[in-house]
């Protein structure tokens, strides 16, 4: 083990226990960052989004609008 790791484990021997959950959720949180695998590049995280993206059929926004305030507002 080397020194670090020994310096780590003495100090969260030394923590109080109802700390160590937010000592647990940090290092659970560095560690998803080192093993989350490939990480995707914002082109690929972009195509994804737009597969998933609903597409509308929206042929006259202004009037869909004015459906959406009578709607709600009554108006």
């Amino acid at each position: 083990m080397t020194a670090m790791r020994e310096e780590a484990f003495e100090l969260l021997e030394k923590m109080p226990e109802d700390k160590l959950v937010f000592i647990i959720q940090i290092m659970q949180g560095v560690n998803s960052l080192y093993n989350s695998g490939a990480v995707e590049s914002k082109k690929d995280a972009f195509l994804r989004m737009e597969q998933i993206r609903k597409k509308g059929n929206v042929q006259d926004d202004d009037a869909e609008l004015a459906s959406y305030r009578e709607e709600k507002y009554g108006k």
